[in-house]
């Protein structure tokens, strides 16, 4: 889109959302706030699961300050989810999100890997993590990957936005994902304790344990999570910490402030990557018993929900992560052998990589109702303040042992700074043409100052090889538009266009400046996300979400390689193409006894499928043969970590308070790389990721309204499959998945 309309089509929106509140000024004034016809205010998520019986849903219009209506969304309510999922086995607590690809290779499930449309997993980076509503990922502005992930048994519900969530919640093209962690609204005694048990294979004990309660103007929570395991494979032993407490206080009738903290540890062996000879000779080897891997996390927020009067609220955030980042071990590729120095008689020097992310933010939301056209109006407005800090040390000696040891020998070799400035401003109007028809107009203006410096190495005389100052400013505008139809009561048509961007890593401004050059008018990676789809009823018992979405993923960053004026090579860090997903995603979910008027007895059955084509239109890539630099384009290569097909779909039998069901899982073949290799290589980073099929089996058993038993079977078939290769850590090579694996699990409520 030219800039000129960019800027006039921004100019309308503005006009649109900021002066039909002040239009109507002096009618709102005359109108008694009860008159206003159809308002109701959803406090947060929370509230919203409480009623809903299903295990997934769609978010409403409002909540919060927040609006909903014309996107593509989905809420998980977890009590509902017939699984043991202490081990965020997401393949069943998203089972009913069509389109969800999950990266398997941490049976643990520290590390979640979740992406959809064509974008990578990688700890989820293309999505905009989030908690109780605020960030926890590394750095969303330079690093987003989710190092930190809460555990399910905490979690009351996840919010799921996709692309459309760019406009409130800034990147990534993926959209957004809330966890909402339990806070007490659901207990009614001054205290209560509930508790969750876990065994499993593979040595897994959980143990979950909390704490709350309502009295008068207090509403507080705090939980303690344990869990450890050998793991499947050899050297993937494992062990975490979770600490929580939250704290409400309701001030006034209309105001109440909440504060919350969180303290994650926990330490991972890192069983490595194997070649596919290794992998075919048997999946459960190990060939890397020195690499561990740790993430302290602290996160801390501070929340008002200020009701201002009936037709309008406002919402404020201010929040903290304290979070490492450090991982020892032998990184060499698979078909490296982790030998011992002949000189020394032990083991060759591990290396130390160390990250510290420090960042903080504040938010704050803005809802106003408004009478138009004879109908309701809703005026959402946020400001977004965001300061992030990450120190990178990297390239140093660690021991020659073999122990969980992340304490350097000397120092690191490279040693960078990285600080992220952002402000931001949304604005979005849910304007209601009549009872059925309505637009959603929305704007996000970006301001995004980044700066990178430190030293890149150390050569041999001592001498630091420093990156220089990299500074970038950006500024720039996102639009976006919704609009939905209300075919009835319980079914809706909705459409959403709304553009998206993906910022300059870190990674991109570090680049070793004696070999390499990064563009000075290097840019994110901007593009836009449309979907137009159906949810709702079909008829009186099929309940459904289908949609067609298109995701432009344009300025795609890269390296290409070039010679100067003296002949010699080097990396150019710029802009080097696009691509485009596109396709289809289909949800749909029936009880077929309930068809048949039975109360006893149910038997639930769902399908989720996604088609996705996944192309590079425009991607330039070069390579130097023979002292040449040869160019050539990867147009309609398919999008790596890009299955064209996902389906998962369920039946369960229910009767009375028990539950049994199994769960089929297909992934379709994707390719780790943008070149579609074809061959494996043989250090196993880059080949095709065949396709899988997967069985799950679920039992629940309700004695009574205090305690529940689950037990869940996971790969009920004992499948060898794997679904990432990796170039680094915490490879490289093949990464398997887990085998199959029995989980028990008692809870009780008191």
């Amino acid at each position: 889109m030219p800039n000129e309309c960019k800027i006039m089509v921004a100019r309308l929106l503005f006009a649109l959302t900021f002066f039909l509140p002040c239009i109507n000024q002096a009618q709102d004034n005359a109108i008694p706030p009860d008159s206003i016809r159809g308002l109701r205010f959803l406090p947060d998520v929370n509230v919203v699961g409480k009623s809903i019986k299903t295990d997934i849903a769609h978010l409403p219009e409002i909540v919060g300050t927040n609006i909903f209506a014309g996107k593509k969304n989905s809420l998980v309510v977890l009590k509902n989810v017939n699984a043991v999922v202490v081990t965020n086995n997401m393949r069943q607590v998203l089972a009913k999100v069509p389109g969800i690809h999950i990266w398997e290779s941490d049976g643990s499930g520290i590390q979640i890997g979740i992406s959809s449309r064509g974008l990578s997993p990688n700890r989820s980076w293309e999505f905009n993590i989030r908690q109780n509503g605020y960030d926890i990922a590394s750095d969303p502005y330079g690093y987003p990957e989710a190092y930190y992930n809460p555990n399910m048994q905490a979690v009351q519900g996840i919010q799921i936005v996709r692309g459309a969530g760019s406009l409130q919640y800034g990147p990534q093209f993926g959209g957004m994902v809330n966890y909402i962690l339990k806070d007490g609204s659901d207990f009614k005694k001054p205290v209560q304790f509930e508790t969750g048990q876990t065994i499993g294979s593979f040595g897994l004990v959980n143990s979950f344990m909390a704490l709350g309660g309502n009295k008068g103007k207090i509403k507080y929570y705090v939980f303690h999570d344990y869990r450890q395991a050998a793991g499947w494979r050899e050297n993937s032993r494992y062990r975490t910490q979770t600490a929580f407490g939250t704290l409400t206080w309701q001030a006034r009738q209309n105001l109440s402030i909440a504060i919350e903290g969180m303290a994650y540890n926990m330490l991972s062996q890192q069983p490595g990557g194997l070649t596919d000879a290794q992998l075919k000779q048997n999946s459960q080897q190990s060939l890397r018993g020195r690499n561990w891997f740790t993430t302290p996390w602290i996160t801390g927020a501070l929340k008002a929900n200020w009701e201002i009067s009936s037709t309008a609220r406002f919402q404020a955030k201010i929040f903290h992560v304290n979070g490492d980042r450090k991982s020892v071990g032998f990184m060499s590729p698979a078909n490296v052998k982790d030998s011992i120095n002949h000189n020394t008689v032990n083991f060759n020097n591990r290396d130390v990589a160390v990250d510290e992310y420090r960042n903080s933010g504040a938010e704050l939301g803005f809802l106003k109702a408004y009478s138009f056209l004879g109908e309701t109006q809703h005026f959402s407005a946020g400001i977004r303040l965001f300061s992030g800090e990450t120190r990178r040390f990297q390239k140093a000696k660690g021991s020659t042992g073999a122990s969980a040891d992340f304490n350097p020998i000397g120092s690191f070799a490279t040693a960078l700074n990285f600080e992220h400035l952002n402000a931001a401003f949304y604005a979005e109007n849910l304007v209601r043409i009549n009872s059925k028809l309505s637009f959603i107009p929305g704007i996000r203006i970006e301001n995004i100052k980044s700066r990178a410096q430190g030293r890149i190495g150390i050569l041999s005389n001592g001498s630091e090889v420093n990156t220089g100052i990299q500074n970038r400013v950006r500024k720039f505008i996102l639009l976006g538009m919704g609009a939905e139809y209300h075919l009835g009561k319980k079914s809706e048509l909705y459409l959403n266009y709304t553009q998206a961007f993906r910022p300059i890593l870190f990674s991109d401004l570090s680049q070793n400046n004696t070999t390499d050059v990064i563009d000075p008018n290097l840019s994110d990676s901007r593009g836009f996300n449309t979907d137009i789809g159906f949810r709702g009823m079909l008829g009186k018992w099929v309940k459904t979400d289908i949609s067609l979405f298109m995701l432009h993923y344009n300025n795609r960053i890269g390296n290409l390689s070039k010679t100067d004026s003296l002949g010699s090579f080097y990396n150019f860090r710029t802009n080097v193409g696009n691509s485009i997903s596109k396709g289809i995603e289909l949800f749909a979910e029936i009880d077929i006894l309930e068809c048949a008027a039975s109360k006893k007895w149910g038997a639930p059955f769902f399908v989720s499928y996604t088609h996705t084509r996944a192309l590079y239109n425009n991607f330039s890539i070069t390579e130097i043969k023979n002292g040449v630099v040869e160019t050539r384009n990867l147009a309609n290569k398919r999008v790596e970590n890009a299955p064209a097909d996902i389906l998962r779909c369920g039946l369960s039998v229910r009767y009375k308070s028990i539950s049994v069901g199994g769960q089929y899982n297909y992934t379709a073949m994707s390719y780790s790389d943008a070149q579609n290799t074809e061959m494996p290589s043989a250090n196993g980073n880059v080949g095709p990721i065949p396709a899988y099929h997967i069985f799950d089996i679920n039992a629940i058993w309700n004695t009574n309204e205090n305690y529940t038993i689950k037990l869940t079977i996971n790969n009920a078939g004992n499948a060898r499959y794997f679904t990432r290769r990796s170039g680094g850590y915490p490879g490289p090579g093949v990464l398997p998945s887990d085998a199959r694996s029995i989980l028990l699990s008692v809870s009780a409520r008191f």
